[in-house]
């Protein structure tokens, strides 16, 4: 006898109460024991009905029901649109993550009204007052931030290792609209731009598709978005210095080329500016684009074509938990019309979905796998860049164990070619996530076991590593505002000499804007009790014994790889900790 399906009724319906099913487990008559992994809940009196664990393409199965191989496609909707508990209960919040996101929303919230900054719609009167706002609130870093916010080092430092290190890139050749000159970035005459090109020390952050961007009106105020370009020297100290900025793309005697040797406040409002650009390209781009919404619709995409024991469900299953539910949060309270984002962002408003549509241009498939897109950026090789070291490390990790996993199932290209669930996947994310673009590089379909293991590798990367790298820091380097400010209130200077201290607190966002903005990455950046680190299984997917023997392999090298960071970590004065596994959540979750 072989026990491939069961089914399941909740029949007594005590107050609508819901059901969690983790597994159920059946010995037969023979002594033979057969495991069927649930993690669903029941909350409804219909019958359901599950298939038994081993993992199974459709090809493989002669007892696979006529309605699972041709499934309704599932989408995320809701019967209330600003309710989330509205959306299936398979992919709302636990109550412990539901509850604690709620408390720590709130009492940001209370905390703004008991203080009076909610409704504070003035400047700044020093840089002494923003170190009162939330003044419990800190983390030893985002104290460091503080401190040392005003270094060129520092503001170097966090293109490579901040929330955003996504942008920097090796400069081979100056833009033509960059005219920097060798006296304006090497005075001393010891050295030449042309040199230091080819000895491959400078680097380039240019934030062009901010260009033409409508900037927000916020409290009734215009603001302003700049488009900046900035120019680094690695020094033979191996510091990543500014050595120039110009904050507009097109030059003009009105587009001045700031450099570290001006005024000090010419200088601070250059840097301010481009810090306030990066706040809108991390957060709408790398952080929401990249991530969010490339996790939401990897995660449609098996919902709706993947059956629950299939392979790659299976394996990608973990790494979508709770993504819906917090990316329909995102939708409400950041990026609706009453959201935090749209009222207080400069790129909020007008501009936030003609710059989404610029970004999602600007995406291929190699800028989605950290080891192409270091490659194209040149960044091999520039020392002190953790985060494409733990990034590359965790991507080899991640590539062995799916490669090592889904070659158990796949064991010829001609069996990956005759998956038709999985070639509807691809297909499903082709054409919903990058709207059938080919100049993208996405595969509208897997020839190879190799491809179907780099996408799925890439996949996993996105929705776990990649959203860590660019969402753990947010408090660390925002929550002292001065550093990454999400907006700012009058025009950058157009002739130097005349700024002051007084004209950067004028500049910067009125109260109730910053202190909106700090509660927000307070919010996103807090870890839930019922965190789950990469590589960790809670639900148990796989029942058979190899696969099982992989993901224990898997876990040792991420504990290897924790053991490397952390001891890598105490020599440094600003360790990097945001890819340590034990650091990276399973999903985008927050």
């Amino acid at each position: 006898m072989l026990l491939v399906l069961i089914e399941l009724e909740k029949r007594h319906l005590i107050l609508g109460d819901p059901w969690l099913v983790d597994k159920v487990e059946v010995q037969s008559t023979e002594g033979e024991t057969y495991k069927f992994p649930i993690y669903s809940w029941l909350s409804d009196s219909f019958v359901h009905r599950f298939r038994e664990g081993t993992a199974l393409r459709d090809c493989d199965d002669d007892h696979l029901l006529d309605s699972q191989k041709n499934s309704i496609p599932h989408c995320m909707q809701a019967e209330n649109p600003i309710n989330p508990l509205s959306l299936p209960r398979d992919d709302q919040f636990s109550f412990t993550k539901g509850a604690e996101f709620l408390f720590t929303a709130a009492a940001g919230l209370a905390e703004l009204k008991l203080t009076g900054l909610e409704d504070c719609k003035e400047n700044w009167k020093s840089f002494d007052d923003i170190k009162k706002v939330f003044p419990k609130r800190k983390t030893e870093f985002s104290e460091y931030t503080q401190d040392h916010w005003e270094e060129d080092e520092f503001f170097g430092y966090q293109y490579l290792n901040g929330v955003n290190p996504m942008m920097i890139e090796l400069c081979t050749t100056l833009p033509d609209n960059f005219p920097v000159t060798d006296c304006m970035v090497f005075p001393d005459g010891k050295t030449t731009l042309e040199n230091e090109m080819k000895n491959g020390n400078i680097f380039l952050v240019n934030y062009k598709n901010l260009d033409g961007i409508p900037a927000n009106v916020i409290n009734g105020k215009q603001q302003y978005l700049m488009a900046p370009l900035v120019l680094f020297h690695k020094t033979p100290e191996n510091k990543l210095m500014p050595v120039a900025i110009q904050l507009k793309q097109q030059p003009a005697e009105d587009n001045q080329i700031f450099l570290p040797t001006d005024n000090k406040y010419d200088w601070m409002l250059a840097k301010l500016f481009v810090r306030s650009a990066d706040f809108s390209e991390h957060q709408l781009n790398f952080h929401l684009l990249r991530t969010h919404l490339m996790a939401e619709v990897f995660t449609m995409a098996m919902l709706r074509n993947l059956p629950m024991v299939h392979p790659l469900y299976k394996l990608l299953s973990p790494h979508t938990r709770y993504t819906l539910q917090i990316n329909f949060l995102a939708r409400i309270r950041l990026i609706s019309p009453q959201g935090v984002f749209t009222q207080f962002a400069a790129s909020g408003g007008k501009g936030m979905i003609p710059f989404l549509v610029k970004s999602l241009s600007s995406i291929t498939y190699d800028s989605l796998c950290i080891k192409k897109d270091i490659a194209q950026r040149g960044m091999q090789n520039i020392t002190n860049f953790y985060y494409r070291d733990d990034g590359c490390d965790l991507w080899d990790i991640l590539e062995r164990f799916v490669n090592g996993l889904l070659s158990h199932y796949y064991k010829t290209d001609a069996e990956v070619v005759e998956d038709s669930e999985l070639q509807k996947w691809i297909q499903d994310i082709y054409e919903h996530g990058f709207f059938s673009q080919e100049t993208t590089g996405i595969p509208q379909r897997f020839t190879t076991v190799a491809e179907l293991v780099r996408f799925a590798t890439m996949a996993i990367f996105t929705c776990s590593c990649q959203h860590a790298a660019v969402n753990g820091g947010q408090f660390d380097y925002g929550g002292w505002m001065p550093n990454t400010p999400l907006t700012l209130q009058l025009p950058p200077p157009t002739t130097k000499g005349k700024a002051n201290e007084d004209t950067v607190l004028k500049t910067l966002p009125d109260v109730n804007a910053t202190a909106q903005g700090i509660a927000t990455v307070w919010l996103l950046s807090k870890q839930s009790s019922d965190f789950v680190p990469l590589g960790q299984y809670p639900e148990e997917h796989f029942t058979e014994e190899k696969p099982r023997e992989m993901i224990k392999k898997f876990q040792s090298d991420l504990q290897a790889l924790s053991v490397k960071i952390n001891n890598r970590n105490e020599k440094l004065e600003i360790p990097y900790t945001y890819l340590d596994p034990k650091n990276v959540e399973n999903s985008v979750s927050i």
